[in-house]
C-alpha cells in the first residue's frame, strides 16, 4: 500500500499545519521514489518560498501563514485546470494528463472545497453579515468570503453568485 494513501497517515497529516503535511509527504514521496509525486510537491515548496522571498522584500514577516499557503494552492489548481483544459483543445493529452495529476497532489491539501449549494448558502451569510446593500458593496462582501472560505471556494464563481444576491435587492 503507498504510504502517502494509507487513511491513518493521512488522519496524522490533517491535524498539522500545510506547510508541515507538505514537507512530510515530500519526505515520503522521496521514500516511495515516486518521482511525479515528488516533482510536484517540490513546486509547491518552491511556490511557497517564492512568496516568502517577495514578502521579505516587502518588509513584512519572512514565514507566511496556512491561509496564504492556501491561496497559493488555489491559485496552482486554478493555473493547471486552465492548461489542461487548452491542452485538451489542443489535442495534447498527455500533457493534459499531467497538468491533472498534479491538480490532484495539490488538492489533498487544499481543505473540502464547498458545493454548490453550500457556496449559495456563504454568500447569502456573507451578505448578510456585511450588510451589503448593493453592487458597491461586492468588494466587502468578497473580503468578507476569501476570510471565511479561503481553499474551500471558487471565488471565480463566487463572483456572480455575490452579484446575483446584491442585484436582487435592486439596485443594479
Amino acid at each position: 500500500m503507498d504510504n502517502h494513501r494509507c487513511p491513518a497517515t493521512m488522519g496524522m497529516l490533517l491535524n498539522m499545519d500545510t506547510r508541515t503535511r507538505v514537507n512530510q509527504a515530500l519526505k515520503q514521496a522521496m521514500k516511495d521514489k515516486a518521482a511525479d509525486r515528488l516533482a510536484t510537491l517540490r513546486l509547491i515548496n518552491a511556490a511557497i518560498k517564492d512568496r516568502e522571498i517577495a514578502a521579505r522584500a516587502d518588509g513584512e514577516e519572512s514565514s507566511i501563514g496556512d491561509e496564504e499557503i492556501l491561496a497559493i494552492l488555489g491559485k496552482m489548481t486554478k493555473q493547471r485546470k486552465e492548461s489542461a483544459r487548452a491542452y485538451e483543445e489542443g489535442g495534447r493529452l498527455d500533457l493534459a494528463e499531467r497538468e491533472l495529476g498534479e491538480i490532484a497532489v495539490i488538492e489533498e491539501f487544499l481543505p473540502q472545497q464547498l458545493s454548490d449549494e453550500e457556496a449559495a448558502d456563504a454568500v447569502k451569510a456573507a451578505v448578510a453579515e456585511t450588510g451589503a446593500e448593493s453592487i458597491r458593496d461586492m468588494g466587502k462582501v468578497m473580503a468578507a468570503l476569501k476570510a471565511k472560505y479561503t481553499g474551500q471556494m471558487d471565488f471565480g464563481k463566487a463572483g456572480p453568485m455575490v452579484k446575483d444576491q446584491l442585484c436582487s435587492k435592486g439596485d443594479c
